[in-house]
Formats: C-alpha cells, structure tokens, sequence
C-alpha cells in the first residue's frame, strides 16, 4: 500500500532544473516523509547516479518523477517571433537565445533505467503512460503516481492502472502538470481534492500551495491521503535551488505569483519580475521549444545575479517560507500537523 510508504503524510516534491537533490530527497525520507528527485532535464545516466547518491544517503523509501514527453506541433513562425522579441534581454546578460528544438527528455532510457532501480515510487508530469508502461514499473516493485490538474485527467490516469494520484492545485509553485499544453479550467486544491474523490477510490496526494502543518491538516481532511510541498522546501539548505532563487523568495521586491508560458511554453507559476511581465501576453504554447530558448539566458542570469531574468518558480504560499534545514523543517510540519 502507498500510505505504508510514509511515517509521516508529508512528500516533498520533485522541483525540476535543480532545487531536488539527493540530500533533501534523503533527508525528508530520513525525517519519516518521502523525499522525491526530479528526473526531468536530466540524462537517464544523471537520474540513475541520483539515485545511486540518495541510496547512500537513506535506506527509506524515496521516489522519482519523470517528465511524459508531448507530440505538439508549433508554429514556427510564431517561435522565430519570440526569439527576436526576447533577444535584447538574453544578450543583456551575454547570452544567445537559444535553438527552438524538441526533445522527449530520454524517456526510453529513463523507463529502462527505472525498471532496474525499482524505486518505490515513480510519479509522472505532463501526462499519463501508457497502461503497458505502468504494469512493468509496477511488476518492478514501484508504486505508480500521476499528476492530475482535473477530474478528466484523473480519470484517464485511473484507467491506465495508476496506483495514486497527485492532485495539483492552481496555487502549485512551477509548471502546471496538465496532460495537454492548452488553456484549461483552472481548480484550487481543496475543490479539486473533493471533485476526485468523490468520483476515484485512489490515494490522492495533495498539491499546491501548501507551506504549513496546518495545510496539510486541511487537505487531509478535504480527503487526501498525503501532502506535497514544493515551495517549502526551496530555502532549505539541502536544497539545489540557486542563491539567487532563494534570495529573491525573500526579496520585497517581488511581491506576487502568475501563471507564465515566458520562459517554458508550458503554463507554470514564478514570482513577477521582468521577464515574465515583459513576454508573458506574447509567449507561444510550445514546450520544450521556448525553454531551450530561454535556458542559456536563465543560466548566465543566475551567475550574474539577475533575478529579473530568471525563471523564479514559486507557490501561492511562498511567503511563508521557512529557512530551516529539511528535517527540521519535516519536525515543524510535524508538530503543526497535531
């Protein structure tokens, strides 16, 4: 059973680009939560030395996610528009913008890998595999999560075999996990949570906004099985997000979130700054062709202390951000929880 997997209701969730590493993964695992790495940007070798690391870290449970790879076809008239529009701020901080190219992030290679590794949880971003895919992973000893933004998707991931569901709030910090990169209907947590359960006799793991042991109490109660925190988890000094990510959390300046496609093409939530108030109404829908645009221009920002050009992913919640080591910060949620 997935629930036997945690002593305590909490997940700290996979945050793709850096911010996941073996030691938070291993420290939340440590601390009786479950510790995720993010797979996604990574090489199939990259995510199988992660996991290597966190094995040597923790012998509790600890999970995996992978990014589902999409078949979108774009525009590129529309792409070759965006590169000259967002050129001038990537050569600000001597960067190009970058190749608007297509990838499925080493998929085949990241499903071999994971079969061998059996993990105890493998979750998936960005849709749904196919039932084959599930039933192998699951024969390997893993436990199967999808991560579902509306009943339909839900739905689909629960025909396909899934064994939880991660249910993913609008208030979620980073990319919305939708199966299709579109404009969709867009559901807070606690109403999403009900609508699921009411109809799905999954697990539901809880996502979106959530900072405090107090909201985690509330989405249990709303039906979930677990909670996933993400944003929570960005000042920990285990975590992989860069100084400058964690310094801007902090930071007056940026006093809000939105939903952007300006540094991705896919839909995902960030602090404000000037890129995304810049490019946010001209961006395509096209991943992961914008964010190899952009990526070279994210990456000299960073060195350069530029949060302005950065992509600053963050939750509806991130300013009750705590800077406490990861399992301190697990004995808080704890204590709040009661």
């Amino acid at each position: 059973m997935f629930k036997d997997l945690l002593k305590y209701p909490i997940i700290q969730a996979p945050m793709a680009g850096g911010a996941s590493t073996p030691k938070l993964a291993a420290s939340v695992s440590n601390a009786g939560g479950l510790g995720f790495l993010a797979a996604g940007y990574k090489t199939a070798e990259e995510m199988k030395d992660e996991i290597g690391q966190t094995r040597q870290l923790t012998e509790r449970p600890f999970g995996v996610n992978v990014f589902v790879p999409g078949n979108e076809v774009v525009d590129e008239t529309l792409l070759s528009a965006y590169g000259e529009k967002i050129k001038k701020d990537a050569e600000s901080v001597g960067a190009e913008v970058g190749k608007a190219d297509s990838d499925d992030d080493d998929w085949g290679n990241k499903l071999t890998a994971l079969m061998e590794a059996r993990v105890a949880v493998v979750s998936f971003t960005f849709g749904c595999p196919s039932e084959n895919v599930i039933r192998e992973l699951q024969s390997a000893g893993s436990h199967i999560a999808v991560t579902v933004t509306n009943l339909q998707e839900a739905k689909r991931a629960a025909s396909a075999g899934a064994d939880v569901l991660c249910v993913q709030g609008i208030e979620a910090g980073g990319h919305r996990a939708s199966f299709e990169n579109c404009s969709e209907d867009d559901y807070g947590l606690l109403v999403l949570i009900r609508m699921i359960e009411n109809e799905l006799k999954l697990p539901i793991i809880a996502a979106g906004g959530l900072m405090h042991g107090k909201d985690i109490a509330a989405v249990l109660a709303a039906g979930a099985t677990a909670a996933q925190l993400g944003t929570a988890f960005l000042r920990c000094p285990e975590s992989g997000a860069s100084p400058v990510h964690k310094a801007a959390l902090g930071n007056p300046r940026f006093t809000h979130t939105s939903v952007t496609r300006a540094f991705s093409g896919r839909r995902a939530r960030g602090l404000v700054n000037h890129f995304l108030t810049e490019y946010d109404s001209v961006a395509p829908a096209a991943y992961p062709y914008i964010h190899h645009m952009t990526k070279h221009m994210r990456k000299a920002a960073g060195q350069k202390n530029n949060p302005e050009l950065m992509a600053l992913w963050a939750g509806q919640g991130y300013k009750l951000i705590r800077d406490l080591p990861a399992s301190e910060l697990m004995e808080l949620l704890v204590e709040e929880l009661k």
